[in-house]
């Protein structure tokens, strides 16, 4: 499923325009991401959490040439489903 199919399903089920849901979809992401860029997390409670995560510098491999590479340090979006989320896709 992507955004446009999520965003028509949403206003089907909840009898709404879908440039609203639109709205409201874009708003959600754009509210998560401010949240994680200023370093919070984002819980919402049967669902996961969204946070942000910091993957240290480390060495690699070019898969071509074999050559060794340093891969910078860089923060990372994570999820982690909710125990709710887990037992309704089991």
């Amino acid at each position: 499923m992507n955004k446009t199919e999520l965003v028509k399903a949403i206003a089907e089920k909840a009898n709404l325009k879908v440039a609203d849901t639109e709205l409201m979809v874009n708003e959600f992401i754009e509210t998560i991401s401010t949240e994680l860029k200023n370093g919070d997390k984002v819980t919402l409670v049967g669902f996961g959490t969204f946070a942000v995560s910091h993957r240290k510098e480390r060495m690699g491999v070019n898969p071509k040439t074999g050559e060794k590479l340093k891969i910078a340090a860089k923060d990372v979006p994570v999820f982690k489903p909710g125990k709710s989320l887990k037992e309704r896709i089991q």
